[in-house]
Parts: structure tokens; sequence; C-alpha cells
């Protein structure tokens, strides 16, 4: 769901302001991080599932996006248990799970310049120490473009280590998938300074 981006519609979701879905969702991430807690990740998750029909989004497109993020997910939950045991890592991937979910819905509903344009007048004041906010606003409009390209790239590492046998290995899939992306990201930035 989330590597698709924006879905058009006409649900409370899509009409609600920009600016008021960006800073719920900051707040929800600060305050889950701030005070963690088991009882308040699972209430986030619960409320990131119940935002879909009130979003008018397919319950399939949460299970679409969970399922991309679940390797991630048990091999962090694996190494919570084994560090601090089964609460923590139930927290820490509860959170990352409500957290992925909410900025999800979020960039479903909310069209990518929209986002832009609210990000670079809430971060104005940035011009008085020598920031210009309309690279900012770039900066993030290229991350939130990039994530579907990193479900192709996944994907074709995916397919790639499965016609060798290494599906099952973690190791095999982060490997070429962070060698990838960091290429990419060379590749924009170069792109980027030449227009400069």
């Amino acid at each position: 769901m989330i590597g698709s981006l924006y879905r058009p519609g006409s649900s409370l979701l899509h009409r609600a302001p920009v600016g008021a879905k960006l800073a719920c969702l900051a707040l929800v991430g600060t305050l889950l991080f701030w005070k963690p807690s088991l009882a308040a990740s699972l209430a986030a998750l619960v409320v990131a599932l119940a935002l879909f029909p009130l979003s008018r989004l397919p319950f399939g497109a949460a299970w679409v996006a969970v399922r991309a993020l679940l390797p991630l997910a048990v091999l962090i939950g694996a190494v919570q248990v084994w560090i601090a045991g089964p609460l923590e890592a139930a927290l820490v991937v509860s959170r990352l799970l409500a957290l992925f979910l909410l900025a999800g819905i979020v960039t479903a509903t909310t069209r990518v310049w929209a986002m832009t344009e609210t990000i670079e007048r809430a971060l104005f004041f940035l011009r008085f120490v020598g920031v210009d906010p309309a690279r900012v606003g770039l900066a993030i409009s290229l991350a939130i473009r990039f994530i579907p390209v990193i479900g192709v790239v996944m994907q074709d590492v995916r397919e790639a280590q499965a016609a060798r046998g290494l599906e099952r290995s973690v190791f095999a899939m982060a490997v070429p998938l962070i060698l990838r992306t960091l290429r990419m990201a060379d590749e924009i930035a170069e792109a980027i300074d030449a227009r400069s």
C-alpha cells in the first residue's frame, strides 16, 4: 500500500487538512517512542487498522503493506527476544507495524505535492538559519517517491535469491538490497548536484 502512494478518493481522511494529518502522525510517533508502552503500541495498531475503512482503503492493502514489512519485523522481533525478551519484542514490532500502517494511510490519502508544500510552509523559519525549506521539501518528496522504487528493487532481489535457493536467508536479501539502494541514492544525489 505505501508503495503505491496516493489513492484518489473522497473519504474523510482524503479531505482532512494535510498539516493536521502530518502533525498527528508526528505526534503519535513521538509519543510511542517517548513513553514506550505495549498497550499504547497495540492501541495505535488497532487505530491504524480502524482507519482503513474510514479512508475507504481495502484491508487487502494493509496486508500487502504488512507482508512487505514482515521479514524485517520478524528479524527485529527475533533480535529483541534474544536481547531483551518477548515483551520488548512485542512492543518494538507492534510499534513498527503501527507507524508503518499510519504512514501508509497518510501517503495513500495525501498527494505528494500537497505534503511537500505543507512541509515547506511549516519549515519557513529555517530560512533564518540559512536552510532553504524548498530543498528540505524536495528531499522529503524524493524520499517518498523512492519507496515504490525500493519495493521494485526488493522484489527483484527476492526473485534473484529465490532462483539461487537463498530466499530464506535474510543476509542474502539484505546486502544486495542495501547496496542497490545506496547506488541509486548516489545517482540521484549526483543528478541533483548537476542541476544545482
